[in-house]
């Protein structure tokens, strides 16, 4: 039987609460597979969903217009890289739907390429911090390292998309690019790390 990851894996939110997870599991994309909510490939989507959420607080926090554009485009690439990661590989293979790719890792190069034109080369490590939106951006890279870290070790175990790896890596970069710029933008002074303390 042929179906479409519209009906594999595309939802209909007629209710908030479905009561279904009240057992400790949740469904991951496909047709009815349930795991437990602590295995480790919905940790690791729950952790892209948690990067995504502090980019919306970086959002609200305001942001000089192109890094507003571009975090709102990455934004919408973590729901890729969510349905990415919560779809697995078998499934993918009767149903291929949104996953990250190639071109979305050549943006985010692309972008810190543009961006680091703007900024001066780094002589040291620098604290996080400057206006609320940059903090916020570099609160966001800390959960993408961490999104990543986990993104290593389940493909360490089970088959996962081969870009999800190399996409989180270059958009912790990427991220870090991004606050930099929102505090030269803003005029916000760098800190760097005292080393000799």
């Amino acid at each position: 039987m042929q179906w479409s990851f519209k009906d594999l894996f595309m939802p209909r939110i007629t209710n908030v609460y479905t009561r279904t997870g009240d057992d400790g599991t949740t469904g991951l994309g496909g047709r009815g597979h349930r795991v437990p909510k602590d295995a480790l490939r919905v940790a690791v989507y729950g952790d892209v969903d948690e990067l995504n959420s502090a980019l919306g607080a970086a959002q609200a926090a305001g942001l000089h217009p192109a890094v507003r554009d571009a975090v709102a485009r990455i934004q919408q690439e973590l729901f890729h890289l969510g349905a990415d990661l919560c779809v697995p590989e078998e499934e993918k293979l009767k149903a291929p739907g949104p996953a990250i790719t190639p071109a979305h890792i050549g943006s985010l190069e692309a972008l810190m390429d543009r961006l680091s034109e703007a900024l001066g080369p780094l002589s040291n490590f620098i604290l996080p911090g400057g206006t609320p939106g940059a903090a916020g951006l570099h609160a966001a890279r800390a959960v993408c390292r961490r999104a990543e870290r986990g993104a290593v070790t389940l493909r360490s175990r089970e088959p996962i998309g081969p870009h999800v790896v190399p996409y989180l890596n270059r958009l912790s970069d990427a991220l870090f690019v991004l606050a930099r710029y929102e505090n030269r933008t803003a005029g916000a002074d760098e800190v760097y790390w005292v080393s000799r303390g």
